[in-house]
């Protein structure tokens, strides 16, 4: 689970930016939002313009170097903070992986080139490497990899990706927690659903149109329960078209494609549809959709959230939607608020004891929640 992030110097963020997941309350209801003492269903709130888009980048920054994963470089661009003097931008995280803490934090002057790593378990530093000065010697303390030539000249190789690719690591704790790592990070997911429908992280399956992979994975009847569970009440079928397999929607016997007649919040539903099929199969180990409900009826909004909560995936999501915002969906501290330059929960932007028959959105509207 990813316990804690900051970042620095990236994008809107020219200071260090914490967003810490570890910062709970003893809540006694919805418990399934919080695990081992880290939130595990978080809503991000916070004006237009605040970060909140960027917020995910950051976080996904890391599935660049450390991973063969989908990325989506344009997102990238004008990477460092416009007003920052610093020369690199700084990342730092901690995982909750096999019950111990883990420590990653490295340093870039742009989204290819990386200065500085180290990871740790538990405060004890495993690996390091400070590129500065011209220094092209690493150093690594895991088992099996004591003969590995410690020397790496490209700065776009991250040393831990160069470990895992080219050692065979001695079964032990140490380095079965090293290889869940990276498998966490190589299922992270991102996604959004607005004009551009950009993801990143899991398998790159970019080329495969919704409706086929949804065909292909046997899921059309599955799907269509799906749609009418969130009152999009039809009949799909399967049909042949011009581009091959396809979904269609079934009037009593007459076909019409959804690609040619769907609504915009039933294709954002699809392209929910798509990646829920991978979530729901332990595809993915850490889930950020970005306005996710910025097509939906504030109904199907709780849907999905709910959809997700059962499913028990560590998910964040950003929304405008105040009308889930509610202690009957989560907790005020898996809720966040978030400018600039912090983001806190609801329950840590108030002096005030939030209990359960609390209308938070009514607080909300009335300014009751502040970010420091």
């Amino acid at each position: 689970m990813l316990r804690k992030f900051k970042v620095s110097n990236f994008k809107c963020f020219r200071d260090d930016f914490e967003f810490n997941l570890a910062e709970v309350n003893n809540y006694s209801f919805n418990s399934e939002c919080v695990k081992n003492g880290i939130v595990n269903a978080a809503l991000i709130y916070g004006h237009n313009g605040m970060g909140k888009s960027n917020l995910g980048l950051a976080i996904f920054d890391i599935i660049e170097h450390l991973t063969d994963q989908r990325r989506d470089e344009s997102r990238y661009s004008n990477y460092m903070n416009a007003y920052s003097l610093s020369p690199t931008v700084d990342f730092y995280y901690e995982f909750l992986i096999n019950d111990k803490i883990v420590k990653y934090s490295y340093k870039k002057t742009d989204y290819k080139n990386l200065i500085y790593e180290e990871f740790a378990i538990d405060d004890v530093v495993l690996v390091s490497f400070d590129r500065k000065n011209g220094n092209t010697n690493f150093s690594v303390h895991l088992k099996g990899a004591e003969n590995l030539n410690t020397r790496i000249t490209d700065h776009q190789l991250s040393v831990l990706k160069y470990i895992k690719n080219n050692t065979v690591l001695e079964e032990n704790e140490q380095n079965d927690i090293f290889k869940a790592f990276f498998g966490f990070v190589e299922r992270m997911l991102f996604f959004r659903s607005l004009e551009d429908r950009t993801y990143m992280g899991l398998q790159d399956t970019g080329k495969k149109r919704l409706s086929e992979d949804i065909i292909e994975r046997g899921n059309i009847e599955d799907f269509e329960n799906f749609l009418n569970k969130a009152n999009i009440h039809c009949k799909l079928s399967m049909v042949e078209s011009l581009i091959g397999k396809d979904l269609a929607f079934d009037f009593n016997g007459k076909k019409l494609l959804m690609s040619e007649i769907m609504s915009t919040g039933t294709s954002a539903l699809t392209l929910f549809y798509y990646w829920y099929q991978r979530v729901r199969n332990n595809e993915v180990s850490f889930l950020f959709i970005d306005e996710f409900d910025a097509f939906y009826h504030h109904d199907l909004s709780k849907m999905v959230v709910k959809i997700l909560k059962a499913i028990g995936v560590q998910f964040i999501l950003t929304t405008h939607n105040t009308s889930i915002l509610s202690n009957d969906l989560l907790r005020p501290d898996c809720y966040f608020l978030m400018n600039k330059k912090k983001i806190q929960s609801l329950s840590n932007s108030t002096d005030k004891e939030l209990r359960e028959a609390h209308n938070i959105e009514k607080m909300y509207k009335a300014g009751a929640f502040n970010v420091d």
